[in-house]
């Protein structure tokens, strides 16, 4: 392969994308709607100078290329024909490792060079894989079974006046990943304002429409969402989880074993003064729920000697999501050894 020597008419990146890439990447079959272009990864870096604040151009991805409606799996960055493939690369790169993706790929319409981030490899290729091609060989990488693939396929729930936001997108099927494949503590840490409980609410969006359980039958799974204020739990009820309708309930308004998703205080399992306690909870069996989301987990429950750690204790066989903007770790509170991880995680 070779690259023309000088600019040619029209010579742009646009014009690589149009007559080049565009028809490599149908050829290789992928689909309109599984090729998203200018991808916004980042809204833009904001500098401060002084009073003065503005917004730095925005990252964007050449493509996206997804399998499925909302999995992806590679980006592409395209150059000018009259440059090199491998001007591109260290852009696609950095765009596949925010993206926590395995494939890159630049090409000047002539040349296409792929990095594999799994193993490192950079080489020269003659056409973009496939869709299935690029799903088998990360599936090689991740060992998932074929149950687990066909679950993370699963698409989300649009919101279309909440677009996700990459880093959420990454928290999601990570989430949703570590869930199908049995890990029984997770540990969610996002700054305050960039959207956890969105990100609850996919996860359990995508666990109930796929009907997981922790028993593998065909049933949908139960799902507490577990807090220490009556505010974190009546928002999430009343706003990202409004897509659950009927299948909802608060436990403020009594207890039922007929919903999917159950909404609660510690307070509302746990009444009474300290001499004498009611444990409203232990009306439910230990393994009734398949999924304990609990938000602000560094709160509450966090401490060992909690009276509210009971709570959790009793749900032990549920898969218990914990998420905070503020993890503890001290001589009595250990958010980190609660929910088994062994060092400080990185978004």
């Amino acid at each position: 392969m070779s690259t023309a020597p000088f600019p040619l008419p029209n010579d742009d990146e646009a014009e690589t994308r149009r007559a080049e890439v565009d028809p490599q990447l149908r050829k290789a079959g992928w689909d309109e709607d599984q090729i998203l272009r200018e991808h916004p990864i980042t809204a833009g870096q904001i500098q401060v100078n002084g009073r003065n604040a503005r917004r730095q151009r925005p990252r964007r991805a050449d493509y996206l290329l997804r399998v499925g409606v909302n999995f992806p799996i590679a980006v592409v960055e395209a150059k000018r024909r009259h440059k090199r493939a491998a001007d591109g690369i260290q852009q696609a790169k950095f765009y596949a490792q925010q993206l926590q993706l395995k494939f890159a790929y630049a090409s000047n319409g002539s040349e296409i060079l792929e990095v594999n981030l799994e193993t490192g490899e950079e080489r020269f290729i003659d056409r973009y894989p496939s869709p299935t091609e690029l799903l088998l060989r990360l599936s090689g990488y991740e060992g998932w079974s074929a149950r687990t693939l066909s679950e993370l396929l699963k698409p989300l729930r649009p919101v279309p006046e909440k677009p996700l936001r990459y880093y959420q997108e990454i928290a999601i099927h990570r989430a949703t990943r570590a869930i199908l494949e049995g890990t029984d503590r997770l540990l969610l840490t996002l700054a305050t304002g960039t959207g956890k409980t969105m990100v609850a609410f996919q996860v359990a969006w995508k666990l109930w429409e796929t009907r997981w359980n922790r028993r593998g039958s065909t049933l949908r799974p139960k799902i507490l969402f577990l807090a220490d204020r009556d505010v974190l739990v009546s928002d999430p009820y009343n706003k990202e989880f409004e897509a659950f309708g009927k299948n909802r309930c608060l436990l403020t308004d009594g207890f039922t074993t007929s919903k999917d998703l159950y909404f609660g205080t510690y307070q509302s399992l746990m009444a009474g003064s300290q001499a004498v306690v009611l444990e409203k909870f232990r009306q439910f069996p230990p393994d009734f729920f398949d999924l304990i989301v609990v938000d602000e987990c560094h709160r509450g429950s966090a401490a060992d000697d909690s009276s509210w750690r009971q709570i959790l204790d009793y749900f032990a066989p549920a898969i218990q999501l914990g998420m905070t903007a503020t993890p503890l770790r001290d001589d009595t509170v250990d958010t980190y050894a609660y929910f088994k991880i062994r060092s400080t995680p990185t978004a």
